[in-house]
């Protein structure tokens, strides 16, 4: 009769490099509970398939978006024998893609081509830092990923009509800070009256799970259909404003409650920008406004009162 093959054991140092995890976090996940003790033999700790398997698990979890804590939960659940098989689906679905758009690659030429044809290491630094373009390992300079070729062409186009670089990426930024309150709001509302009934376990059972993930593809589509709607309509509505304005023999008339350009030095918005980032200059600017107007307020009033107190 032939002997049974032993089961692979591993030091940690071995655990970490066939897991890709490091010592330290090998350690952290068994202080948190999510990574069984090894077996002590003698003076040494031995370590197995099941802890390899654990950690590839958890790796995959925090690739799907999970938290540790998350993860405690669906691994507690698991040992304790319930499938994680619908939630997992859940994930997946969501993480799915939201778009029938497929991503493409750029060349680095035809990118300098596209806009001026003169090379902007900056304008690249930020379409890198917005997700507009992804760097491809190996072809650094040469060829980028591009995740949505028609926002791409969308800058193409604003470029070739006369807008500067500077003014898309800006523009940008403060659409998707508008764009994702919009997404952060249709989720609150579909949790709220759709998803609510299918999350009140933790973790959900499999088949709240997998029901769930059925209605996430039912209502996928609806979020951005309704945002073009509603883009429709309001566009057709505030253009048509806007033209009347513009078509207007008369100037139009400034309004209090409209933001209004006002022009800074230099060395202001690189000293603001220095201490909170690029994309937090215009808030700080106008916090620190705000800040300095209520001062002078306050002191206006404070020296009014004595002024009165002293006449009486």
């Amino acid at each position: 009769m032939a002997e049974q093959s032993a089961q692979p054991e591993y030091r940690i140092e071995d655990l970490a490099h066939h897991s890709g995890a490091t010592v330290r976090t090998i350690r952290a996940y068994q202080d948190r509970g999510l990574l069984p003790r090894p077996e002590r033999r003698g003076r040494s700790n031995v370590y197995g398939d099941a802890h390899l398997a654990r950690l590839r698990q958890i790796a995959d979890l925090l690739d799907r978006g999970y938290t540790l804590a998350s993860i405690k939960e669906l691994l507690e659940a698991w040992d304790t024998g319930r499938g994680l098989g619908g939630v997992l689906g859940l994930v997946a679905e969501v993480h799915g893609p939201w778009t029938d758009e497929e991503a493409d690659r750029i060349s680095r030429a035809e990118l300098d081509a596209r806009f001026g044809g003169t090379p902007d290491e900056e304008a690249i630094r930020e379409a890198v830092e917005l997700g507009v373009l992804e760097r491809l390992p190996g072809r650094e300079g040469e060829e980028y990923l591009v995740p949505s070729p028609q926002e791409l062409a969308v800058a193409a186009e604003l470029y070739a009509a006369g807008v500067p670089l500077a003014a898309i990426t800006g523009h940008l930024r403060e659409l998707r800070d508008q764009v994702e309150h919009i997404a952060s709001r249709f989720l609150e509302f579909t949790t709220e009256h759709v998803f609510a009934r299918y999350l009140e376990h933790r973790p959900p059972t499999d088949a709240d799970a997998a029901e769930a993930a059925t209605m996430v593809r039912r209502l996928r589509p609806l979020a951005q259909q309704t945002v073009d709607a509603e883009l429709a309509r309001a566009m057709r509505l505030l253009a048509t404003r806007h033209l009347q304005i513009h078509l207007s023999p008369d100037p139009p008339r400034a309004r209090d409650d409209q933001p209004r350009a006002v022009s800074l030095p230099a060395g202001t918005i690189r000293a603001v920008q220095s201490l909170v980032g690029a994309e937090g200059v215009e808030a700080f600017i106008a916090a620190a406004t705000e800040r300095e107007v209520h001062k002078r307020t306050l002191d206006a009033l404070a020296t009014s009162r004595h002024e009165q107190g002293g006449i009486e």
